[in-house]
């Protein structure tokens, strides 16, 4: 893994109470770099920070919501120095067709997947080139490489992270500041299996939150965007100007991932 001592002496894992988020806790744990975790749910939020803490760290917890609460999390930390922000807080929050949903339901998928990550980056990542030093790591998704029936709005979010993590790391090459965004595939974390994806689906590539979190602070200080579980060829697939034979290949695909939910 890389050394990421380098982007000490605090890290700040937001949606770091389980699955991807609470491994990237426990591998920044294991290498020595104090935690602040952010997350809704105190439950496993505690949890993960009990893991980190025997690993000899300091850890701070905070359950907010990070849509409505983010100057909650900046106070909080005002007193360290930040030296990595992963920001892996992007679910989707409203998983039903444009026109069915609400728009304010679909604004809390826009608030937690940009406007907040925008916050948060921009309030971490300043002192981070005015130091010459720092990371910042956001964790993606393969829907936002095509449209997808009920991701009309996540897609688009998650297209929109991508673009910005790449600008991102064109800005802050020359400070020393290291960006990526980590997009994953299917992963196997509790809020999948919570939504009931059928992991057995042949030739499903399934990857592992502990995999796929280790992959990422590898690929940090190269940036600006990397696909994990071995998914370039699918993403490469995606990228193909035939957009109406991607779409819906990828939305046959789906159907069986997900059935009738």
């Amino acid at each position: 893994m890389t050394d990421v001592t380098v982007y000490g002496p605090w890290a700040v894992v937001a949606g770091g109470s389980e699955g991807v988020g609470a491994e990237f806790a426990v591998l920044l744990a294991q290498a020595g770099l104090n935690l602040v975790l952010v997350a809704r749910n105190p439950a496993p939020l505690e949890q993960t920070a009990t893991r980190c803490r025997k690993l000899g760290v300091q850890v701070r917890t905070l359950s907010i919501d990070l849509v409505t609460d983010t100057d909650e999390l900046t106070l909080a930390t005002a007193d360290l120095e930040v030296g990595l922000l992963v920001y892996n807080a992007g679910a989707n929050t409203c998983s039903e067709e444009f026109l069915d949903g609400g728009l304010a339901d679909f604004g809390r998928v826009i608030d937690l997947n940009i406007t907040s990550m925008l916050a948060l980056v921009q309030h971490y990542a300043r002192p981070m080139r005015q130091r010459r030093r720092g990371g910042i790591l956001l964790v993606g998704s393969m829907a936002g490489y095509l449209g997808s029936e009920r991701h009309t709005v996540y897609g688009g979010v998650k297209a929109f992270g991508r673009i910005f993590a790449e600008s991102l790391w064109l800005e802050l090459r020359d400070h020393d500041v290291h960006v990526l965004e980590l997009i994953l595939g299917v992963t196997r974390t509790p809020a999948m299996e919570r939504v009931g994806l059928n992991f057995d689906l042949p030739g499903l590539r399934v990857a592992e939150p502990a995999d796929v979190a280790a992959e990422g602070l590898r690929r940090l200080p190269y940036g600006p965007v990397h696909v994990a579980g071995g998914n370039d060829a699918d993403v490469a697939r995606r990228n193909d100007p035939d957009r109406a034979k991607v779409v819906l290949g990828a939305h046959r695909f789906m159907q069986k991932l997900i059935g009738d939910q």
